[in-house]
């Protein structure tokens, strides 16, 4: 239900929403720091590793030393700014999009699959199902429910703009 502020939340919903918001925006700004500060990270051998139905298109990327320069550089750069994003409830459709499209590439470049076997060990035994699709599926729900505009910066933002 919408107010003419926005969102009507009870208490416990709202900080609900943000701690998800939150602890989705930390994932991704350790995974895109952890490949900052690993050296020569490159995301080679993981297209290279790729299964199913869009792994040429995967494989060619890493192929490809300039699609494989650019597939890096979206890799640490967008992970962390997404992260960042939703940490400080910035910009927050913006992160969510960010968020979707990197849990949609991430499904779909290694699928759980019955007859994959991947050379990365999996935290556990899936199919269809894995953690990228059950946090795609979180931020969805987080798209749908925006809570950056009551605890975030958008709420500074939105506030001004509305004056």
């Amino acid at each position: 239900m919408r107010s003419k502020r926005g969102y009507n939340y009870s208490t416990i919903q709202l900080y609900g929403l943000v701690i998800l918001r939150v602890l989705i925006g930390w994932y991704f700004l350790y995974e895109g720091l952890a490949k900052v500060l690993t050296p020569k990270w490159t995301a080679y051998g993981y297209l290279m590793d790729s299964q199913g139905l869009f792994a040429p298109l995967f494989r060619m990327i890493a192929e490809n030393p300039g699609l494989l320069a650019a597939a890096d550089f979206i890799n640490i750069w967008g992970l962390t700014l997404v992260g960042l994003l939703l940490i400080l409830g910035l910009f927050e459709k913006a992160g969510y999009m960010g968020a979707a499209i990197f849990l949609i590439l991430y499904y779909l470049s290694h699928p759980p699959l019955l007859q994959a076997e991947y050379l990365l060990p999996t935290e556990g035994s899936y199919l269809w199902v894995d953690k990228n699709l059950v946090m795609l599926a979180a931020v969805v729900v987080l798209a749908l429910f925006p809570s950056a505009k009551r605890i975030g910066i958008d709420r500074i933002i939105y506030k001004n703009k509305s004056k």
